[in-house]
């Protein structure tokens, strides 16, 4: 397999996307992740652009990277002077960085429109900086922005400024779809071009794709296989406007597709884990329906589908999502079938015969019909399941609940809740009645019951609710509308959502939140009959 060398631009290209910020520290986690996941090179930014860049580089001068390079980047010299007294160059020349890449025009109309230098200085001044930073040592990416705009306005200008820059001696050459707008056809028929002309110079021929039409990840696939050995992205496709190619998608595909190798098997089993670190730590949530590692990239709803995969994985899958580090998720609705339904309960270790399985397919159709919605709420249903095989325990009975909003004269508005449960559900258990406040009703809810819960269940500290999501079903009711709530909880190991619906809100929550809590406690029971350690009162 021929190798592709994998660049990521996300510390400087990806941040210029909406959203996009992290302090230098965070960057530097970042760029541990991207050597972890085996890039090849990493694109930090421009040294001493700004207080946050300086402090970046000085961190990074001082790390060691197991794999990975640190690329400096920068811009050809100023009109009409030389590389050596170019302030920016000098940096860069000074800077620990190994490789340097520098970004040029290769475009008549910013030529004329932008710079506003003449075609001959505009060649000087790229095999100016290249020749200027090779002297000093380092490895030189030349970036030529808006080749493939330039390349359909003038062939042949196009292709002088990437000859000039391999005579100067970079050792890369990067093709850029700096507006996103060419389609894949073009750019092959454009990157063989490059690659003939530059047949025998001795240089990788790169692609860097912004995704403008929606082709980021197709032009850069056409471009590898129109001969491009090296490959620019940025992480989960970050970027200014649209984006830029999404390595997450570009590595398996170039991998697993064509047969190249970017990156070792263990890395890219990492792939799934890598793409949501790399949403979490930018305060995202991941893109569910993402290629590869997605939550939905292998989720089967249908019931034919599911049946297909139950029989062999291939007849609905393109790949193992073991592969990426993803998995399989059969998902629950009512145009599941009874083997959608076996196949989550053999997922949950539980035994259903065929006529509880049709009793729990009847019973989803009818919560469905009431406004319910299993398949983001996997808690919830598997908490059925358990129901219709008797195998459920409900962590506490409710006596009542009730919640009270005041708002003051001062602007304030507390909430106080107080709940009255007999837990645990057994001829023993006691009567707890708590009250706690918190930020709005659902919150104090929450709080009130853990009060009360922990000391019977201390585990219950570990469940944390992640995610709270709240849809009208019905908006012409206006505020007399069901409402559906959806809650996302983790334990810091495993994450479950669970549904709630209602006419009335709080109560929608309510239920969410039991189930919430019981389906994170289920596992915990299981371990322990005597269903936990249960502290004096």
């Amino acid at each position: 397999m021929s190798k592709i060398e994998v660049y990521d631009t996300t510390l400087r290209d990806g941040m210029q996307g909406e959203g996009m910020s992290l302090s230098a520290h965070e960057k530097l986690r970042f760029a541990h992740k991207l050597d972890e996941l085996g890039i090849d090179v990493i694109e930090a930014g421009f040294p001493s652009s700004n207080p946050k860049e300086l402090e970046l580089f000085e961190l990074l001068s001082r790390e060691r990277f197991e794999h990975a390079q640190i690329a400096a980047f920068g811009m050809t010299r100023r009109r009409d002077s030389r590389a050596d007294e170019d302030p920016a160059l000098q940096i860069l020349a000074d800077c620990f960085a190994p490789v340097c890449t520098l970004v040029g025009k290769t475009w008549a109309l910013h030529l004329e429109k932008v710079v506003k230098v003449d075609r001959e200085e505009n060649l000087r001044m790229i095999a100016d900086s290249i020749e200027f930073l090779v002297a000093h040592g380092k490895r030189v990416i030349y970036d030529a922005e808006h080749f493939f705009d330039g390349f359909r306005d003038d062939r042949e200008y196009a292709l002088a400024c990437l000859r000039v820059a391999a005579h100067a001696g970079a050792d890369t050459i990067t093709c850029c779809d700096t507006n996103g707008g060419t389609l894949p056809d073009e750019l092959a028929v454009a990157i063989r071009a490059v690659s003939g002309e530059l047949a025998g110079a001795g240089v990788k021929l790169g692609i860097h794709c912004h995704d403008d039409a929606g082709c980021g990840v197709a032009n850069t696939i056409a471009a590898v296989t129109a001969g491009a050995n090296h490959v620019q992205g940025t992480m989960n496709g970050y970027g200014e406007r649209c984006g830029n190619a999404n390595l997450i998608t570009v590595l398996p595909n170039l991998q697993l597709k064509l047969g190249h190798q970017c990156v070792s098997d263990q890395q890219l089993h990492a792939l799934t884990s890598s793409a949501h670190f790399f949403d979490e730590l930018l305060n995202f949530t991941p893109n569910p329906n993402q290629p590869y590692v997605g939550r939905n990239a292998f989720a089967h709803k249908g019931g034919m589908h599911v049946a297909g995969v139950a029989a062999d994985p291939q007849t609905f899958e393109h790949i193992d999502p073991e592969v990426v580090g993803n998995s399989r998720d059969v998902l629950i609705s009512e145009l599941s079938g009874r083997g959608t339904v076996h196949a989550r309960a053999a997922e949950a270790g539980i035994e259903l015969d065929a006529a509880a399985a049709a009793r729990v397919l009847e019973r989803v159709k009818e919560l469905e019909h009431e406004g319910y919605h299993f398949e983001a709420a996997d808690g919830s249903f598997e908490l059925l399941l358990r129901k219709e095989t008797g195998e459920y325990e409900p962590l506490f009975v409710l006596e009542s609940w009730r919640v009270l909003v005041e708002k003051r004269s001062d602007g304030r508005v507390e909430t106080e809740a107080t709940i009255k449960i007999w837990a645990p559900p057994t001829p023993d258990g006691e009567r707890y009645v708590r009250t706690a406040e918190g930020n709005g009703p659902v919150n104090a809810l929450d709080a009130a019951l853990r009060l009360a819960l922990v000391e019977i269940y201390p585990e219950i500290r570990e469940i944390e609710l992640s995610n709270f999501k709240v849809r009208i079903l019905d908006s012409s009711k206006g505020t007399q509308a069901i409402t559906r709530v959806l809650l996302d909880s983790t334990d810091g190991e495993r994450e479950w959502g669970t549904i709630g619906v209602s006419e009335n809100v709080i109560e929608a929550s309510w239920e969410a939140l039991v189930d919430s809590l019981e389906y994170g406690m289920q596992a915990v029971r299981r371990r322990s009959p005597a269903g936990g350690a249960r502290a004096a009162s």
